[in-house]
């Protein structure tokens, strides 16, 4: 795996989600919006709700939609653009 990848989990199990701690995470809304944003670390989220398409600096984009796991890398910059409002649970690993 490219350490520059967004790595995602389609509807991971809830077993996998309670591994994790999902539910003890702190939760992030936005409204339908584009902005850039820069990972300063790594983040592992789980989309609740919403619909976003997440393209990265010199890369192609990937759209993200409720029940996706989602990594993304350290140091990467990309452009959100929320299609649909975003409630996600979010974590800093590390």
């Amino acid at each position: 795996m490219n350490e520059r990848e967004i790595v995602i989990e389609r509807a991971p199990s809830r077993e996998r989600l309670e591994a994790l701690g999902v539910s003890a995470w702190p939760v992030w809304e936005k409204e339908v919006s584009i902005f850039p944003w820069e990972y300063a670390a790594e983040e592992v989220c789980y989309l609740l709700e919403g619909e976003v398409v997440v393209t990265p600096e010199g890369g192609a984009p990937v759209t993200l939609r409720a029940g996706d796991l989602v990594t993304f890398p350290a140091g990467m910059r990309c452009i959100w653009e929320i299609r649909a409002p975003v409630r996600k649970y979010y974590h800093f690993p590390g």
